[in-house]
């Protein structure tokens, strides 16, 4: 879940179609047309641009009704959502979706707020402190499989490794579908051409070691004269500290990331996560890094970075058409994320289930157009709509909508070849064992986080990295302990066996022969 900036409306991208309607664009890309289930009428209700609506066969309401709908990020992703629900008002002009979407951290605290007092809106998204099991274990969202029209033929429709146990699957009932992939690099290094062209550097050609980052955010400040610095990070959400660490020390061979699968423990003192905060530490006395960092949402570092004030940002794809659009004259490229050594790089983890997930209020009194809506979303022509629109800053689930997503900037191509060589499908103990998904929903998150310590140290509030990283990893494996316990005591049949995966290679993809595999 990371937000975006808002964009303008963009011509380019519409002209990219010409004019072609869905099932044609599916064609000009070489593939027969939209198949099985997924076929729409010959018919749209209403088209504009990339978006076709068309019947799902919803029984809709005919009197004036609205639909809320409350998610994070700004930027092509919400223009795309707004384009799509003025389309969607032409084919059904009874029906009015009030859209509303912020950055993390306001988004979070409203969906709090709305949850607390009763009026969770009708569609949404989980914003970090709301974990799926969760909400479905509090009885704040309806399941899918009567919403959505044709259910079990438009889940049919989505690629493998979709619908997990313990992710979006609950009790056997569906809960919700990802919108696009996870299959993505959320620390890709952005770089500003003009600024690392003079420190000397190309990581678009092969990427930056740690030192090699280091020493051009250094030379890009001393360059700067206070006008420019080496490196910016939205420091004020916690989540970007923990993404960047985590990232960080699993290619430097923190296998897993956060938690180790082989091993079921978390990886947090490890020495690989403990380098990673060095290195953020050390860009920090160099004072390479932008000075009110931590006063910056994700989404104001991204808007600031092409105004010239920093050389570097570590974040993901999303930024690309962002910028092509909204800044034309702004040179920049993208590589893969600062390397120990080059030679020594490891694969990171993905986890299932893919991202960008929409629920269901339970209390909604519209769930028939909120599943009209999301079966739209569910569909090739809806995917390729919004790889269309979005220009791949948030990749479709579906393959032919990500070749559409990619087809106007070679940037945006590098970065899929990027995620093909480097992102891995981890195990998943609810995968594994379906009653795991009960642990899920006992589990509780530690507090300070993992994100909130990294940012502690950061600013000094923390001052013994081991110290801490220890803590926080005694702290989660208590809780992992505890909430199997209370899962264990309600019948679920699961041990912390089910987090060891002796078979799991961080190389490879752990695929459904891997499971089977297991002892």
């Amino acid at each position: 879940m990371h937000p975006r900036t808002m964009g303008t409306r963009r011509v380019s991208r519409r002209a990219f179609i010409g004019g072609l309607g869905v099932t044609a664009l599916a064609t000009k890309l070489g593939a027969p047309g939209l198949a099985g289930a997924q076929t729409p009428p010959a018919t749209p209700l209403a088209t504009a641009g990339p978006i076709s609506i068309y019947s799902s066969g919803a029984t809709l309401p005919t009197d004036t009704v609205t639909l809320k709908w409350l998610e994070n990020g700004t930027g092509p992703r919400t223009v795309f959502m707004e384009d799509l629900f003025k389309v969607y008002h032409q084919a059904h002009p009874n029906i009015t979706v009030d859209y509303t979407h912020f950055p993390v951290p306001k988004q979070q605290e409203l969906l709090a707020v709305a949850i607390q007092s009763g009026k969770t809106p009708d569609v949404f998204q989980l914003s970090p402190q709301f974990t799926g099991a969760q909400v479905v274990q509090q009885g704040w969202v309806a399941p899918l499989d009567d919403i959505i029209p044709d259910f079990a033929a438009w889940k049919a429709g989505f690629p493998p490794n979709t619908f997990f146990s313990g992710v979006n699957v609950f009790g056997g009932k569906t809960y919700t579908f990802p919108i696009t992939t996870n299959k993505w690099l959320t620390t890709a290094l952005l770089f500003n051409t003009e600024l690392m062209q003079a420190a000397g550097y190309d990581p678009a050609k092969q990427p930056l070691t740690w030192d090699e980052f280091r020493d051009a955010a250094k030379k890009i400040t001393q360059a700067g004269k206070g006008k420019a610095f080496g490196f910016i990070i939205g420091g004020k959400q916690t989540d970007r500290w923990a993404q960047i660490v985590a990232n960080l020390a699993e290619m430097a061979g923190a296998a897993g990331g956060e938690f180790n699968w082989k091993t079921g423990q978390f990886n947090y003192p490890s020495d690989e996560f403990l380098a990673a905060i060095d290195l953020l530490l050390g860009l920090k006395s160099d004072g390479s890094i932008l000075p009110g960092s931590l006063q910056l949402s994700a989404s104001d570092a991204r808007e600031r970075f092409p105004q010239g004030v920093a050389g570097m940002i570590l974040q993901g794809q999303w930024n690309i058409p962002q910028w092509a659009t909204q800044n034309p004259d702004f040179r920049f490229e993208i590589g893969l994320q600062p390397v120990v050594s080059r030679a020594g790089a490891k694969p990171m983890s993905y986890g299932p289930g893919g991202a960008n997930q929409r629920w269901v209020g339970a209390e909604s009194k519209v769930k028939s157009v909120a599943g009209d809506i999301l079966h739209y979303l569910g569909t090739e022509a809806g995917q390729i709509a919004w790889g269309v629109s979005t220009q791949g800053s948030d990749p479709p689930l579906f393959a032919r909508a990500q070749t559409a997503s990619a087809s106007k900037d070679e940037r945006m191509q590098r970065v899929y070849q990027l995620c093909d060589q480097w992102l891995r499908l981890a195990p998943s103990p609810e995968v594994r064992n379906p009653d795991a998904a009960s642990v899920a929903l006992e589990r509780r998150a530690v507090t300070p986080d993992f994100g909130t310590t990294v940012q502690g140290l950061f600013t000094g509030q923390i001052n013994d990295a081991k110290k801490a990283m220890q803590d926080l990893a005694n702290r989660s494996s208590a809780e992992l302990d505890r909430a199997i316990k209370a899962a264990q005591a309600k019948g679920a049949k699961v041990s912390r066996d089910d987090w060891v995966f002796a078979n799991w290679d961080p190389a490879k993809d752990y695929t459904e022969a891997a499971y089977k595999a297991l002892p």
